[in-house]
């Protein structure tokens, strides 16, 4: 017999089946958010390996993309090699009239105001209608008016008068600067038309330097190859023939790769070699399109058909391997005739055979080995009616002709790509040399003035020069000397657009750009000093007392005026050194020990605003010195805690004997936590000049640390 559940019983049931059911239904939500969970975790990690995988695509693209890019670069450049030639014909020929400067419109005379009268007062306006209700009255009011009108008549009167006295002189100026513009352009264009019938008249220094410009200055040379350009000249005036080295490109100016490819495997780039063969052929083909190019712009140029042929050689400035040293390796040559030269179309021949087959020239076989041609002839072996520059022993600077010296100079700006003429012996205005920089940001007119001293410059030419720069409306000035310039030149050319050559300089770039010269041999000025004489001196000097010979060359002295702004108290000290290291402990100048021995530098009390200040006789510093060094340090007595940091605005004022300031040197500002700093040095040149080189190392260990440096044991 069946019994049946209790309501309460069904109830209970009902629950725990409602419960079972939610936690199945929780259960089945846990499993299906996992089993979401996993299916997104692999949906991100398919994504990132196919992010991977589109980024490796990508480096990989981009390397084989550089790899591409640099294959067209190589292909490019042979491209550029291959058609020199063509390319180089196409450039306009150089001419005469490429000197010239043009007339350039000059702005009309503009007074502004001044161009307008004064205007005069107007009598009606001076009238008095009533002026009062008495006669007398009246009568008084009409004599102030009358006054009135007669002081502002006078005042008028005298304005108009002081502007017709403006007006007439900036007229004169105007007048005086219109007329120098167009003076000094006809000036030029003077010299040019002198310089075209010395050249119409086969004059062998113009012709020299007429075609060494011509070559300097043609356009039809590849801008983004680095070709050089060195050339020494001469010119055969009875033969007509211009005979010539020119300096041809390297080896390496042909590529050594052929193509660039991407290995992805290696992660690298490599480059497949060009043939040896291939290499070799490109390099003749560039060798004697060059030779040819050269020959075209001579001829183009010749537009007075002065040259009726030309003897060129070409060579490459490497090791010569049959000796083993450099030297002018000639790789190629040519002696070409104008007639048959210009019955050929260099549009369309084949580089080599048109030099070796139609001209007749040699051409190096194996030029890569620098295997050598034969030249014909050499500008040292032209006649005596030539004029060679580069050929034959190196020039004493000091014994050339002015003339010459002067056309040497202009021959080194040519060789630096630059438009270069002589000016005329008299009304020069102070220019030896015009030049023309090409370059269309930093180039321009260049006004050239050459010293040809055995003596250093005075400061007062390189003033001359700027003036001369700034009334010819120049870019540049360029002083050029055989011996040297002083501390004033140096300071002065400063921040203006000024280029100070000493003698070393010129040398070596004339030797950097194929010319030649040389300094004569100059001994150096000492008196001979007896050994009671330097015992006397050394006595002198211990005692205190200035020494004969300093006394007696008091009057040679310069003395070094230390200023500078700021609150911080400073000792100035000076050093006579050889390179780095001073020559001895009394040739360190400070508070304990005021002068070296011989008295040639001695610590005297500031004057004209000097904070500081030593005076040095530069001629008589010891003969083993090259360079005396100012220094300055942080007194730690006045300023203990003090650093260099107020140590700002410095500046060096150099006086003569007289006191009269020759110039200010600029230094360096001092720098937080340094108590020590050079100043600067100066340091003797050839020709016992000195110069002044800023300093600017600072030091945090006083002056004990700086002096260690210069060779001073501090105890």
């Amino acid at each position: 017999m069946s019994r049946r559940s209790s309501g309460l019983i069904g109830v209970w049931a009902e629950a725990q089946r409602q419960q079972q059911r939610q936690q199945e239904a929780r259960q089945r939500a846990r499993v299906q958010e996992q089993r979401q969970a996993e299916r997104q975790q692999r949906v991100r990690a398919q994504d990132m390996r196919q992010s991977d995988s589109r980024q490796r695509a990508e480096y990989r693209r981009q390397r084989e993309a550089s790899a591409q890019s640099r294959t067209r670069e190589l292909d490019a450049q042979v491209t550029l090699l291959e058609s020199l030639l063509a390319t180089g014909c196409r450039a306009p020929a150089f001419r005469t009239s490429a000197l010239r400067r043009e007339e350039a419109y000059v702005e009309p005379f503009a007074p502004g105001q001044l161009a307008y009268p004064v205007p005069m007062p107007d009598p009606a306006r001076y009238q008095v209608p009533g002026g009062g209700w008495s006669v007398a009255r009246r009568a008084a009011a009409q004599q102030e008016a009358q006054a009135r009108y007669a002081y502002d008549l006078r005042a008028a009167q005298a304005a108009e008068g002081h502007r017709q006295q403006q007006l007439a002189a900036y007229q004169q100026q105007y007048d005086a600067w219109a007329g120098g513009q167009l003076a000094e352009v006809r000036e030029h264009n003077a010299r040019v038309a002198a310089m075209v019938e010395a050249l119409r008249a086969g004059e062998p220094e113009t012709v020299v330097e007429y075609f060494s410009a011509a070559l300097y200055a043609s356009t039809g040379w590849p801008a983004d190859l680095d070709f050089p350009r060195q050339v020494t000249a001469a010119f055969d005036r009875t033969a007509g023939q211009l005979v010539l080295d020119w300096e041809l490109p390297g080896y390496g100016v042909v590529p050594e790769a052929k193509a660039v490819k991407f290995f992805p495997s290696l992660d690298q780039e490599k480059e497949s070699p060009r043939p040896v063969a291939q290499r070799r052929a490109l390099y003749r083909g560039v060798l004697a399109q060059c030779v040819l190019l050269v020959l075209r712009d001579i001829f183009a140029a010749d537009e007075f058909r002065t040259v009726s042929s030309v003897a060129l050689n070409g060579f490459v400035d490497d090791v010569d391997p049959a000796t083993g040293h450099r030297a002018q390796v000639y790789l190629a040559t040519v002696m070409a005739e104008r007639s048959v030269f210009e019955a050929l179309n260099l549009q369309h021949v084949s580089a080599v055979d048109c030099l070796t087959e139609g001209l007749g020239g040699q051409l190096s076989a194996r030029p890569d080995q620098r295997t050598p041609a034969s030249p014909v002839r050499f500008p040292d072996q032209v006649g005596s009616e030539v004029v060679s520059h580069g050929g034959g022993e190196e020039p004493d600077l000091f014994a050339m002709d002015p003339v010459e010296f002067e056309g040497l100079v202009a021959e080194l700006f040519r060789a630096r790509g630059m438009r270069a003429v002589m000016t005329q012996r008299s009304n020069d205005g102070g220019v030896d040399v015009d030049a023309l920089d090409p370059d269309p940001i930093v180039g321009g007119k260049i006004i050239v003035q050459v010293k040809r001293y055995r003596n250093t410059v005075p400061p007062s030419a390189v003033r001359d020069l700027y003036g001369t720069v700034q009334g010819a409306g120049a870019n540049k000035g360029v002083l050029v000397t055989t011996s040297g310039f002083g501390p004033g030149s140096y300071t002065f050319a400063n921040g203006k657009p000024l280029t100070l050559v000493p003698g070393p300089e010129l040398v070596d770039l004339l030797h950097r750009h194929g010319l030649r010269g040389r300094l004569g041999q100059r001994t150096r000025r000492t008196a001979p000093v007896s050994a009671g004489a330097a015992s006397a001196r050394a006595a002198s000097a211990a005692s205190g007392a200035a020494a004969p010979g300093a006394a007696a060359s008091d009057g040679e002295h310069n003395t070094l005026g230390m200023t500078w702004a700021g609150a911080v108290s400073l000792d100035v000290c000076a050093l006579v050194c050889r390179g780095g290291q001073v020559l001895s402990d009394d040739h360190f100048v400070f508070f304990n020990n005021a002068r070296t021995p011989d008295g040639s530098v001695r610590m005297v009390p500031g004057s004209a605003g000097d904070r500081a200040a030593i005076r040095v006789m530069f001629d008589g510093l010891p003969g083993e010195a090259d360079r005396l060094v100012l220094v300055a340090a942080v007194d730690p007595v006045e300023n203990p805690e003090a650093d260099l940091s107020g140590f700002t605005d410095a500046g060096i004022r150099l006086r003569d004997a007289s006191g009269t300031e020759l110039d200010r040197l600029a230094v360096s500002d001092g720098r937080p936590g340094e108590t020590a700093l050079v100043l600067g040095s100066f340091r003797r040149r050839s020709g016992d000049d000195w110069d002044f080189v800023p300093g600017g190392k600072g030091y945090r260990g006083g002056l004990e640390e700086l002096v260690g440096d210069f060779g001073i044991d501090v105890e």
